[in-house]
């Protein structure tokens, strides 16, 4: 048997008798000819399907916008009505309605406009496609600080990322982070959509790393990388990648670089965080051919005012002539969920400030 012709599949649901062009031709022939734009918009919908449609092959036939209910929306149609019509054009593909639709969004409310007029004209022009466009209608406001301006902030990056425009996406997020970069940490955004129809998010902060390197500014994700402050593995991976961006720059840059973010640490009591940038001291400057003894004095001497036992046994024992020191403190070496365990380091993180020699630094 031949293939069951669309209409008659959507006239075998229940649920979608009617397709939207015959509901709206039949309402002409029985001459009715000017209806309210929710009327026609709900014609237009009433066979949408359920979210997760694309993946069920059970839901209904969904039909497209009737070209006169949407030629009504285009010239009479707000912002919600114009926003459902871009919903539709960009499922079905017609690009020709994405095109009209965005020139009617990006000229229906022009500056000045109140928050909530600005930030629902550009979340319709994101639905058209419309990233660029997005970003020009967000630039006509700058809110306070507060709800708003982080709510602005959000959708700016989302249609500076968009639009692969790397430097608008990074400032967006700098703007976010207000000076603490380490509160990006903990921001969520959305970057696309699982097939069960959930939103996929990533840390800010990794973002923003990824924005810096987009620009060739190595330097910038290094010190975004130290900002994340993270232990596991998500730590160790952001540590990998800030060493391999650091042996890529000179040497005087990645010896600045480090200071400043054993400063950081330093100032913000995360000594987790200074041993493990003074472990990466100590191996560029062995890669150099140095001799480590600066680094490995100073961290030495942060492990032992932590009482990091697990550090000092990893400093001496590759050394012949501390054999004998190597082999008390592995005698000694505690459990790591244990007071002085080389997992000791985290609690000092989130412990009263610990008074470090000022040799440390």
């Amino acid at each position: 048997m031949g293939k069951t012709p669309r209409f008659e599949q959507a006239r075998s649901h229940q649920r979608n008798p009617l397709p939207s062009s015959i509901f709206v031709e039949r309402l002409n022939s029985m001459g009715i000819h000017s209806l309210s734009l929710t009327v026609l918009l709900l014609a237009a919908v009433s066979q949408a399907a359920p979210l997760n449609a694309a993946t069920d092959p059970r839901a209904p036939a969904r039909e497209p916008m009737a070209e006169l209910v949407y030629r009504q929306v285009l010239l009479d149609g707000g912002i919600p009505e114009l926003k459902t019509a871009c919903a539709d054009a960009a499922l079905f593909g017609f690009n020709l309605r994405l095109q009209e639709l965005r020139n009617r969004l990006i000229d229906i409310a022009p500056a000045p406009q109140p928050f909530e007029a600005v930030i629902a004209n550009a979340e319709a022009l994101m639905v058209c496609k419309a990233p660029a466009s997005t970003q020009t209608v967000l630039s006509r406001i700058s809110p306070a600080p507060g709800s708003q301006r982080r709510a602005w902030l959000r959708l700016s990056w989302q249609a500076a990322n968009a639009s692969l425009d790397h430097a608008q996406a990074a400032l967006a997020l700098r703007r976010l982070a207000n000076g603490d970069l380490t509160a990006l940490n903990f921001e969520q955004l959305t970057v696309g959509y699982g097939d069960d129809g959930l939103p996929l998010t990533r840390a800010a902060l990794d973002l923003l790393v990824e924005h810096e390197l987009s620009l060739d500014r190595s330097a910038e994700a290094v010190m975004v990388l130290f900002a994340g402050r993270e232990r596991g593995a998500l730590g160790a991976r952001r540590l990998a990648l800030a060493a391999e961006l650091l042996q890529g720059l000179g040497n005087d840059q990645h010896s600045t670089l480090l200071e400043s973010a054993l400063d950081q640490a330093a100032a913000d009591q995360a000594w987790g965080l200074a041993e493990d940038l003074l472990r990466l001291q100590l191996k560029f400057d062995l890669a150099a051919g140095g001799d480590g003894l600066r680094p490995r004095q100073r961290l030495e001497r942060l492990a032992n005012r932590l009482d990091d036992r697990y550090t000092l046994w990893e400093l001496v024992r590759g050394d012949l002539d501390q054999q004998d020191a190597a082999t008390l403190l592995e005698q000694e070496l505690r459990s790591p969920r244990q007071p002085g365990g080389h997992a000791a380091v985290e609690a000092h993180q989130s412990a009263p400030p610990v008074s470090v020699p000022s040799e440390f630094k």
